[in-house]
């Protein structure tokens, strides 16, 4: 029998797993929500501080009540902060623990606090700044009713649910987010399964996407000791669908779940890495700092179309986004049509890093503009994917010399749990800026909803104010199409789009 240990996340307590541990005892084992020391009513604080250290007590504590002899498998459940006491526990305890599950939460590192884990960008720089001035004592103020979408959706969680939450919200510990996690080793033999909340923005095809990249930090998920589940739900599924969680948990404890495939030379090519779909010419690159340009024979200067791929990419990646055959291939068919194809390496390697990735686009264009094959007055700007929120500042004020702009299967709006709330990257309200610029839209029709529902955000602002909007449509296409989709479905859209950035550079 297994015995489910299950630690909440900030401002919250054992009320939220409620649900969940009813339904697991109705399945045969046993829950326990552990009441965190200065969160929750069962455990007030003793003492003014209250730290990581004595949350992890707390789990400890848990563990240790469950009688070793008694021959119950104790399966650790951490959700969003609560992995970080969770996995101390763990690695003190390691013995004890037949599997830590991963609650829609990130990857805590020895000796990294859990403030590098608040998703909301301004708020964790602000606590960094109290941080980094020694005022480690205090708490953070729990959310009010409508502000918990700055800690993760609360796509599924009901009015009544939402406001309990709210009504036994606990002020956090700030000392709980100071201290850093201290891990000695021993956890990393502890099976593991993520369980991931595809609306609040993570899904585990985004995951393989990113192990696909060749990033050596996360080759551990690849071990056959890891598996993952997704749910189709908000940040708190223990209040939208706990009787869900409760069956993937069980199957979690059970060792069953997705495996990810490794990357190797015995592995398929990753998505990013297969062949471009259509025929393009060999043509050299001509490498500058961290931009290539394929350059059509022929006198100058040629109108120019720079691509800028998505993200984030891991810094390690390799090769690196400027030399995937996707970027390449549209390079070089842009080159095949008479006009200067560029391909660029940005710095996105963080959601926080949007800013840097901006700068690093704009000092990139102005490199290309300088170059006595390119007309400096005749630019398009194509952006992929994770790139599309770069959109934002070219809309939000369009030069005169941007003739174009297009972006394929983009994300235009911050993901729920990206922690960009107020963030200036938001195509979706930086379109009404866009005056007469025209924008050509690649829309992936069987794109994750999540993203398609930024892209209807986005294609409803624009038909509003009457922007130059052309939607190029792939009705059965995924999230980068190019390399996934059979390419008789995919060829059209993508000839199509070169064809209007084309026609607007050279009309």
């Amino acid at each position: 029998m297994q015995v489910f240990i299950m630690v909440a996340g900030v401002f919250t307590g054992a009320h939220v797993w409620q649900e969940t541990a009813e339904r697991l005892v109705a399945e045969g084992s046993a829950a326990h929500a552990v009441p965190l020391t200065g969160l929750d009513p069962a455990r007030p604080a003793t003492s003014e501080h209250v730290g990581l250290e004595t949350h992890i007590e707390d789990v400890i504590a848990a563990i240790d009540a469950v009688d070793a002899a008694s021959g119950q498998e104790i399966v650790l459940v951490g959700h969003d902060y609560g992995i970080h006491p969770v996995l101390g526990a763990a690695d003190r305890r390691a013995e004890r623990v037949s599997r830590v599950v991963y609650l829609d939460c990130g990857m805590p590192q020895n000796g990294v606090p859990a403030l590098a884990a608040v998703p909301d960008q301004i708020l964790r720089a602000q606590l960094t700044e109290r941080a980094e001035a020694g005022e480690r004592e205090g708490v953070l103020a729990p959310p009010g009713l409508g502000e918990w979408g700055r800690w993760g959706s609360t796509d599924g969680v009901g009015e009544a649910a939402l406001e309990r939450l709210t009504a036994l919200a606990a002020p956090q510990p700030l000392g709980t987010l100071f201290q850093p996690l201290r891990l000695t080793g021993p956890v990393a033999t502890v099976p593991v399964t993520g369980v991931l909340c595809a609306r609040n923005g993570a899904r585990i095809d985004l995951v393989q996407r990113l192990v696909d990249f060749g990033d050596p930090a996360l080759a551990v998920l690849t071990e056959p000791q890891v598996t993952f589940f997704e749910l189709p739900t908000g940040h708190w599924p223990m209040l939208s669908c706990p009787d869900e969680l409760a069956e993937v948990l069980l199957r979690a404890a059970a060792g069953e779940g997705h495996r990810l495939r490794p990357v190797g030379d015995d592995a398929p090519a990753p998505a990013h890495l297969r062949p471009f779909p259509l025929d393009v010419p060999e043509l050299p690159r001509d490498r500058r700092g961290n931009v290539d340009l394929y350059v059509p024979e022929g006198d100058g200067p040629r109108p120019a179309v720079v691509f800028v791929h998505g993200g984030p990419v891991p810094a390690g990646a390799r090769p690196s986004p400027r030399e995937w055959p996707t970027l390449v291939g549209y390079a070089r068919l842009a080159a095949a049509e008479g006009v200067v194809g560029v391909t660029l390496d940005h710095r996105l390697h963080d959601i926080a890093d949007y800013d840097r990735a901006a700068a690093d686009i704009a000092a990139a264009v102005e490199l290309v503009r300088s170059d006595a094959r390119v007309d400096a007055d005749r630019i398009a700007l194509w952006f992929f994917s994770g790139g599309g929120l770069l959109t934002t500042d070219w809309l939000a004020r369009p030069p005169a010399w941007l003739r174009c702009l297009a972006a394929s299967y983009p994300i235009l709006a911050p993901l729920p749990a990206w922690g960009m709330a107020g963030s200036r990257f938001h195509p979706a309200r930086a379109v009404d800026q866009s005056g007469s610029l025209p924008v050509i839209l690649l829309r992936a029709g069987r794109e994750a909803p999540e993203i398609a529902a930024t892209v209807d955000a986005f294609v409803s602002a624009a038909e509003k104010r009457a922007a130059r909007l052309e939607l190029v449509d792939v009705p059965n296409g995924h999230h980068g199409f190019e390399t996934i989709d059979p390419p008789e479905e995919t060829r059209p859209a993508m000839e199509r789009a070169m064809r209007s950035v084309v026609a607007h550079l050279t009309g």
